[in-house]
C-alpha cells in the first residue's frame, strides 16, 4: 500500500533521503526508526504529497503521492498538531469529513465514534486555542482517521500525551492494523516499536540500514540484544570512526 522505490531528496547540496527502498502491506504496522536527522520525517513529507521526491518514485495505493486518489486514501498525524484555533474540536473535525466529502449523516456518526474513542467530551466542543498538547494530539488523531482511511501515517505519536491517551493510541495502531490498514508510525521510543511493530526500518543518513521483524534484524546483524542495543550498533558512527583511528595510531607509531 505504500511503495518507495529508489527515493531521494535534497535540499542544495544536502541529499536527506538517498535512494531509500521502503514498502508497507496492507494490515502492517510498520516502524520507522532513525537517529535525529537520519530522514524519518522528510520521507513521511514524501509519502503524504507534502514535499515530491527529487529522484525515485513513492506510491500510496499504487497512486503517485499527493494524487487525488493517493490524498482519500491517506490519514496522517504529524509530529506537531496544527488546528484552527477559533474553531472548537467538533467544528475541526466536521470542516475534515466535509474535505473528503463524507455523506453528512456518515459523518456524523464518525465524528461522534471519535469522540468516544479519544475520550474528549469533556473539552471537544470548546475552541482549540484552550486546549493542551495532549488534547490538540487527540483531535490530531481522531481528524486522521474520521474519513476511514486505508493508510496511517503517524509522526513521533506519542508526543504530549499522558499514559492513559498513550495507550488508547497504541490499542488504536493495532487495531488499524489488524483491520487491514496500512499503518507506517516514525518513533523515537524503540520500547514502543519492539511491542507494537510487525517490521521495522532502521534508516540512517537517508539511507534503509536493515528491515525486517525484530528476530530478523537479530539475525541480519547477528546481535542477540534488545532493539535498542540492536539500534544503537545499527547507526553508531563513532565505531568505525574509532577504528580507523586506531589503525592510524598503530601504523604512525610503527618505526
Amino acid at each position: 500500500m505504500i511503495e518507495l522505490r529508489g527515493v531521494g531528496k535534497s535540499f542544495g547540496s544536502k541529499r536527506a533521503v538517498d535512494g531509500l527502498d521502503l514498502t508497507v502491506r496492507p494490515g502492517e504496522l510498520y516502524a520507522f526508526l532513525g537517529p535525529n536527522g537520519a530522514g524519518k520525517t522528510t520521507t513521511i513529507k514524501m509519502i503524504c504529497g507534502l514535499l515530491a521526491p527529487s529522484f525515485g518514485e513513492v506510491l500510496v495505493g499504487g497512486h503517485p503521492a499527493g494524487s487525488e486518489p493517493a490524498r482519500r486514501l491517506l490519514g496522517y498525524v504529524p509530529d506537531q498538531p496544527f488546528l484552527y484555533d477559533k474553531l472548537t474540536g467538533r467544528e475541526f473535525l466536521r470542516f475534515i469529513v466535509e474535505m473528503y466529502g463524507v455523506d453528512r449523516a456518515e459523518g456524523s456518526e464518525r465524528i461522534e465514534e471519535m469522540i468516544a474513542t479519544f475520550e474528549m467530551d469533556d473539552f471537544v466542543d470548546d475552541l482549540c486555542e484552550g486546549y493542551s498538547q495532549g488534547m490538540k494530539q487527540r483531535v490530531v488523531f481522531a481528524s486522521a482517521l474520521v474519513h476511514g482511511p486505508k493508510v496511517l501515517v503517524v509522526d513521533e505519536p506519542l508526543v504530549g500525551l499522558d499514559p492513559r491517551s498513550a495507550r488508547i493510541v497504541k490499542n488504536l495502531f493495532v487495531s488499524q492494523a489488524r483491520s487491514g490498514a496500512t499503518v507506517l508510525m516514525s518513533i523515537h521510543l524503540l520500547g514502543i516499536a519492539e511491542e507494537l511493530a510487525d517490521v521495522i526500518g532502521i534508516v540512517d543518513q537517508g539511507k534503509m540500514l536493515a528491515v525486517g521483524t525484530l528476530a530478523e534484524l537479530r539475525t541480519q546483524s547477528r546481535h542477540d540484544g534488545s532493539l535498542e542495543d540492536l539500534f544503537l550498533k545499527l547507526t553508531d558512527h563513532d565505531g568505525p570512526r574509532a577504528v580507523a583511528a586506531a589503525a592510524r595510531a598503530r601504523s604512525e607509531a610503527t618505526p
